[in-house]
């Protein structure tokens, strides 16, 4: 008898449970159908349910069905739907730079050290995440070069952040005080250190 509870008559496998929920806005009455499952694309392709207006949080799902700009769009909206509940309201261009971030590479990308690992080439901003002595070994080993254009880079090298129009730079103009040495020649050059019938040019 338990067993007959689990076989599938009909419907959609990955659905384990469905829930009509009525809205009713004054002029007229809304039905929304809550799905507990991960088949989007079967859900929308199910007769009555209007596919345009099918959502989910799982964003892989929405990935997998509808494409990137889909899944950059649920990533927002579930960031938005989250704070909201919570009562904190925060700029859109936050969660938009986000999405934007794990959704640039053409795949989708969380904010892991995998994630991170593809989304970022410098050396010094992986190893300022995590794991950073793997990261570095890594990078001696295979003879990687970083660039040290970034925020998190810079820091760690002690050097000033490239942010801003660089507008001072170009009307501020600095004195040179550079102080010129005076040239010593190469140890080469000395005749003490050549042997006989060797000549250096």
């Amino acid at each position: 008898m338990q067993n007959l509870q689990k076989v599938i008559i009909k419907g959609i496998s990955a659905v384990s449970r469905a829930v009509i929920h009525e809205e009713d806005d004054g002029d007229e009455v809304r039905y929304k159908l809550l799905v507990e499952g991960d088949n989007l694309r079967e859900v929308m392709a199910t007769p009555g349910v209007i596919g345009k207006r099918c959502t989910s949080n799982n964003t892989f799902q929405v990935w997998n069905a509808l494409g990137i700009e889909a899944a950059r769009a649920t990533i927002i909206s579930e960031i938005d739907s989250v704070m909201g509940n919570h009562g904190i309201s925060i700029d859109p261009r936050h969660p938009m730079l986000i999405a934007d971030l794990m959704t640039s590479r053409g795949e989708l990308l969380g904010i892991t050290r995998f994630g991170l690992s593809k989304m970022k080439e410098s050396v010094l901003n992986l190893a300022s995440f995590e794991k950073t002595s793997d990261h570095l070994f890594d990078a001696a080993y295979y003879g990687q070069t970083d660039t040290i254009n970034g925020v998190s880079e810079s820091i760690i090298m002690g050097i000033p952040i490239n942010l801003g129009t660089g507008f001072f730079k170009l009307i501020y103009k600095t004195k040179s005080n550079k102080i010129e040495l005076p040239k010593r020649k190469f140890v080469f050059d000395n005749p003490e250190l050549h042997e006989k019938g060797c000549y250096w040019q």
